[in-house]
């Protein structure tokens, strides 16, 4: 009997101690590599990320390819989200300066833009603020309405937006 509960408790143990993303998680050191691919350079080194993606997160397996962009207008983040519905979205912080040049700012902290949301068969335009500067492509958070704050992505001066699922 005493055999029994020895193997039971370390098939156990053995369940256990899988690695969290054999278990339907994404693998922190697979996210790490894209980064460094992304950034082209090596964690830890000027313009490559400051740390690496911590192991304790619990990302759910992306069927997608994930998808990386700047966040920012100083470049020192990068965005890396899963784009599937329910997905999930992470900031990697970078050390140093930023990989290639920066492109001059499309839209300006205080402007007056544009915020459109387009989805399958639609879209919805409104007028809001920029709270932060941003070149196209980029995500900068703007302020529908007088308390409404969100994210939109540089589309062009004047405009943001972002696509719905």
């Amino acid at each position: 009997m005493t055999v029994r509960i020895s193997h039971a408790a370390l098939a156990l143990a053995a369940c256990c101690a899988t690695p969290a993303y054999a278990q339907g998680f994404e693998d922190p050191a697979a996210i790490d590599r894209q980064v460094a691919s992304f950034l082209g350079v090596d964690p830890m080194q000027a313009g490559g990320a400051f740390v690496p993606v911590d192991r304790r997160l619990r990302l759910n397996a992306c069927a997608a390819p994930l998808d990386l962009s700047w966040y920012g207008t100083r470049r020192d983040s990068v965005l890396v989200q899963c784009p599937q519905r329910g997905g999930w979205k992470i900031y990697v912080r970078v050390l140093g300066a930023s990989a290639g040049p920066v492109a001059a700012p499309a839209v300006e902290r205080g402007d007056a833009v544009t915020v459109t949301l387009r989805g399958p068969g639609f879209s919805v335009s409104q007028s809001a603020e920029a709270l932060e500067g941003g070149a196209v492509g980029e995500w900068i958070r703007v302020r529908v309405g007088k308390t409404g704050e969100m994210q939109a992505q540089v589309l062009r001066p004047g405009a943001v937006g972002m696509d719905l699922p």
